[in-house]
């Protein structure tokens, strides 16, 4: 499960980089993100290139096993504005598998291309609700909810993704239940999951972190 390592590890690297500030209300107008500080910039030295970003024309790396990537805008002004957006890229069948972020709700835009897109409810109903995106359509995913999206068809699909958070936090549920470190028992997994211990373990083994 290498390809886990480097998505996910790729996704929280690029949705954690602003993380200085909370996500309440700001009590000034701006608190832009100092790199060589562990504050805010000097309003005085504040430009308008601290509020833009230029890249997102750029495809995000999709070379690993999922064949998807995400790409975030990285700017400094966000910084204590509680929103984070990233480019999604998927190629033909490339898939961010089944995660939720406990922080935030997210918003997701097609560029270009088609998605699949889904989330289920919690307990008791567990009701899945699938979606089919194409060019312009635009879906919700709740806070807090398990998702997960594959590019379908047989061209690349681009998605515009936002979060109303900047740190929002990715739990990416395989992962996080078969790459728990310490491992997590695997007679009782095997019961939870209704699985043998043999795949229980096979799975554990495998490089989730």
């Amino acid at each position: 499960m290498a390809g886990t390592v480097v998505l996910f590890s790729t996704l929280t690297l690029n949705l954690l980089h602003l993380a200085l500030a909370f996500d309440p209300s700001p009590l000034q107008d701006f608190c832009v993100f100092d790199a060589k500080s562990p504050g805010c910039k000097s309003p005085g030295t504040v430009t308008a290139d601290d509020f833009f970003y230029s890249g997102l024309h750029l495809p995000a790396n999709t070379s690993n096993p999922y064949r998807a990537g995400l790409k975030a805008a990285r700017i400094p002004g966000l910084n204590g504005q509680g929103l984070t957006l990233a480019r999604l890229d998927f190629l033909p069948d490339g898939l961010i598998p089944p995660h939720y972020h406990p922080r935030a709700s997210e918003i997701l835009t097609v560029l270009e291309g088609s998605l699949e897109v889904g989330f289920v409810t919690s307990y008791p109903n567990y009701k899945h609700y699938p979606k089919v995106l194409n060019k312009g359509d635009v879906f919700v995913v709740p806070v807090g909810l398990v998702h997960y999206q594959r590019g379908v068809g047989r061209v690349n699909t681009v998605v515009l993704s936002a979060v109303n958070s900047q740190n929002a936090g990715i739990v990416e549920v395989a992962a996080g239940i078969f790459g728990a470190k310490p491992v997590i028992d695997s007679n009782y997994l095997a019961k939870a999951f209704r699985l043998d211990k043999g795949t229980v373990e096979q799975l554990q083994s495998k490089p989730w972190s």
